[in-house]
């Protein structure tokens, strides 16, 4: 997907020679985490909230430079990595450069949220299974086969959790008949780890349990 038209230049990037007076205002007035810092159409770095509220604002940016985050995006940066990169720096605007490393403008997190979030992934109403296999006997188109063959639709799926042993996913799926999907998946050595009320296997172990208790109880 293009985002470049998410690219927005509404907050004006702070320059090394403003005060840090300038930087607490813009703060004042934008509920960001950062600021981009600009010299010569160059990004030099971010200032954040937590650290201009900290500084005396009577120095300017410029002597505080050791402050500045250095983080970006580039304009071929997908969703899945914008993502990654708004949690790992704690930030909800991302600056974006191109290829001549020239500042284009930023990415707001709240705009890529929505974006993923309407994605036929998270948009479309399915059911999620989490299920989980030996990392080495893990396969995609295995997965892809096993819902396909029950006639099911699959949305698309994400490995959720990972040990040195294990490989967890977590699958969106359509189909009239979870049941069928969810036995072929035990089937293929894979523990289903969410529950579901139609989930047949489960009902028999559980009246199997049942039944061995009133036994004992005899």
């Amino acid at each position: 997907m293009n985002l470049e038209g998410y690219i927005l230049n509404e907050i004006k990037g702070l320059h090394p020679s403003d005060s840090i007076k300038s930087a607490q205002q813009l703060f004042q007035g934008y509920p960001i985490t950062h600021v981009p810092v600009i010299e010569n159409g160059h990004l030099k770095g971010c200032i954040s909230e937590s650290d201009a509220q900290t500084i005396d604002n009577t120095t300017i940016i410029s002597e505080h430079a050791y402050l500045l985050d250095s983080f970006s995006a580039n304009e071929n940066t997908t969703i899945l990595e914008l993502i990654k990169l708004f949690a790992d720096f704690d930030c909800n605007v991302m600056p974006v450069l191109n290829k001549k490393m020239d500042y284009l403008g930023y990415y707001e997190l709240s705009d890529i949220l929505d974006i993923f979030s309407n994605s036929p992934f998270l948009h479309i109403d399915g059911t999620e299974i989490v299920a989980e296999k030996s990392k080495k006997e893990f396969s995609v188109s295995e997965v892809s086969q096993i819902i396909e063959s029950n006639n099911g639709r699959l949305l698309g799926f994400y490995i959720s959790h990972q040990t040195p042993d294990i490989t967890q996913i977590t699958v969106k799926v359509i189909s009239e008949d979870m049941n069928e999907i969810i036995q072929t998946f035990r089937r293929y050595n894979y523990n289903v780890v969410s529950r579901f009320e139609d989930d047949f296997y489960l009902q028999d172990l559980r009246e199997r349990s049942n039944y061995l208790q009133k036994y004992l109880d005899m």
